[in-house]
Formats: C-alpha cells, sequence, structure tokens
C-alpha cells in the first residue's frame, strides 16, 4: 500500500483492527554497528574533518656509531579527511478528526474492535524516524559526496563506497573466489586495517552472502559434500570466516550494490551530528498552526565519518549467480 502526501484524515488513514505488522525492512546493520542514529559523535560544523598521519618506513640501516652526531631533524606530516552532513527532514500532518478517533471509529472494514494505533500523529512520526534510519543507512554506503557552494542543492555525505579510493579490486565481472576474498583482506591489511578482532567486517548485500557460503563451505560451486551437525537441522549460515588476517564477521545489508564487497574497519567508522542549538539532535517539533489540523516535523543534521579509508578495501563489478534475485532494478536490494 502506498503512502500518501499532504494531509492524513479520517479518510487516507482508516483505522483497521487486528495486530498490525510491517512489509517493509527496518533493519540498518551498517549503521547501528557504528553507533545508531542516537549514539554519533559531535560535528561543530556541516563540514568537518579528521587526519590522521604516517610514520616512515621501517628502515634496516638506521643504526649509529657511538659519539655520533644528531641525526638530520625530521617530523612527521599530518593531513586530513572530511565529509559533510546532509539534513533529514520529515513532515507529519493529521487533522483533528482523525486524531479524534483514536483507535476507535472510522474503521477500513466491517468488524469491530481496536485498533493498535492509538495515537495516529505518534505512530506517522515513529514511522518517519525509521525511514530516516533507512535513508541514512543507504547513505553512509553508497552516498555522493556533494558539498555545494550555496542552498541551491542539498549536501550529501560522502559513504564508504566512494570513500574507499587505495584498495580497490575489480573483478570485471568474474564470479570472486576465495582468493580474491583473501587477496582483499591482504590489501587492507599492509595499509594498516582490519587490526581490531571485534570489528573485522565484510559487508556484503544478500546474494554475495549466498556465494560465500558456497566458496567457504565447499557446497555447490566448488564441489563437495556438507555434512548436517545433526540428523534433523539442515543448511547453513556463514556468520564467520577464518582468514589469514584474523577472523571477520560478515554483516549483510540490503543496500549493498550488487557485485560488491567491503572490507570495512569498524572501529575507524562513526556517525557525525550537528546538534542544534536548544533542540539537539533528530528532534521532533511542531509547525506552525494552520486550520483545524497539527503539523509537526522531525529534523536532523548527519554525515559519515570513515577513519582512513586506506584500512578498508571494496571489490567491485563481481558476478554471482545470484545476481538481480528480488531486488527490482537488479543494482540494489530492499524497499
Amino acid at each position: 500500500m502506498p503512502g500518501i502526501t499532504g494531509m492524513g484524515t479520517s479518510f487516507d488513514l482508516p483505522n483497521y483492527v487486528g495486530d498490525l505488522f510491517s512489509i517493509s525492512p527496518e533493519d540498518t546493520p551498517f549503521l547501528s554497528a557504528i553507533g545508531g542514529l542516537t549514539g554519533g559523535r559531535p560535528a561543530y560544523d556541516k563540514r568537518f574533518e579528521w587526519e590522521f598521519y604516517r610514520l616512515r618506513n621501517a628502515d634496516a640501516n638506521r643504526q649509529h656509531v657511538e659519539g655520533d652526531d644528531a641525526p638530520t631533524p625530521e617530523e612527521r606530516v599530518r593531513t586530513n579527511a572530511h565529509n559533510v552532513v546532509e539534513i533529514h527532514q520529515e513532515a507529519v500532518e493529521v487533522s483533528y478528526t482523525r486524531q479524534a478517533l483514536g483507535d476507535r471509529g472510522g474503521y477500513g472494514t466491517t468488524l469491530r474492535g481496536v485498533s493498535p494505533v492509538a495515537d495516529e500523529m505518534r505512530w506517522q512520526l515513529d514511522q518517519q524516524l525509521k525511514q530516516i534510519a533507512r535513508d541514512v543507512e543507504l547513505g553512509f554506503i553508497t552516498g555522493t559526496f556533494a558539498e555545494p557552494a550555496d542552498n541551491a542543492t542539498p549536501r550529501k555525505t560522502r559513504g564508504l563506497l566512494e570513500a574507499i579510493v587505495t584498495n580497490v579490486r575489480d573483478l570485471n565481472g568474474a564470479t570472486p573466489t576465495i582468493d580474491d576474498i583473501n587477496d582483499l583482506f591482504q590489501i587492507a591489511y599492509q595499509h594498516g586495517g582490519l587490526m581490531e578482532g571485534e570489528t573485522r567486517t565484510l559487508l556484503v548485500g544478500p546474494g554475495m552472502k549466498r556465494l560465500l557460503t558456497k566458496l567457504y563451505l565447499r557446497v555447490g560451486l566448488t564441489g563437495g559434500v556438507l555434512l548436517p551437525a545433526t540428523r534433523n537441522v539442515g543448511g547453513v549460515n556463514l556468520t564467520t570466516i577464518e582468514t589469514d588476517f584474523g577472523t571477520a564477521n560478515i554483516m549483510v545489508d540490503r543496500y549493498m550494490p550488487v557485485g560488491t564487497i567491503v572490507a570495512v574497519s569498524l572501529e575507524e567508522c562513526a556517525p557525525r551530528i550537528l546538534a542544534i542549538p536548544n533542540k539537539g539532535f533528530l528532534f521532533w517539533e511542531p509547525l506552525a498552526k494552520t486550520g483545524a489540523r497539527d503539523t509537526s516535523q522531525i529534523y536532523g543534521e548527519i554525515g559519515l565519518e570513515y577513519g582512513n579509508e586506506r584500512k578498508h578495501a571494496k571489490l567491485v563489478d563481481a558476478a554471482t549467480p545470484f545476481d538481480g534475485i528480488g531486488s527490482g532494478s537488479g543494482t540494489v536490494y530492499g524497499s
């Protein structure tokens, strides 16, 4: 069922009886893993930055003789990365009549009973929060950076996929192998990533998750037979993989583009939030009164801090036997 725009009335938002279920996915695994909408770090401007430095390469010939003069002074140079917070703003408008009905009256069926929605305004605002979280999840993964010079177009935070430019492997349409996955871990490790066991993560879409299960459990595509653990339980669910560079968690995210795998050092990532004075972040407030209705909005500004992009790695343009299943456009899963 589609949504509506404009004011919600007793005609547009009829009550029904019985349990209320969502038919849309509400999970946001990447956002949740790095802090969620309420666990971010403060941003102090619409553009925020972080910095890092690099030590010189280890040198086997840096020894000195007795009584030697001090070596030529040298200093380490710091560099920075930046991103922007993007504005998420949603509004809800409900007529007085619809609010007065509460959880009774105006039913969309001939049945009588109590609707699980007792407060239409609050329920609609709750759904807007869920939608904002899904928008942020998608943007944190696939967002294209935009920092306009004027207010004609919105700011857009740089997503993780766009941020990774150093450690990139392009399979040019080939099906990935275990060696390809190991290569991905190796190039991230060699640049200082994937060092913390709890946050070492492989981020994949649902089709790629199925392929990984087959690859690592030697079933189907690579031959061999997997014996069940018991006589009454079948099937497998690959949740971690052991690599030469440590154990990695597998995170399945429906907003990952088809054919893409990311090795993520999650400890490098965090939401950055811009608090509005006297309001905070992602706040609800009523809007100006006009007519026999209430209008409210939810507002927040948030961006992705992805740390040192060299500590992540991505594999792109990979093929799997499961591309496009349930994906609609064939480019991203979930709706």
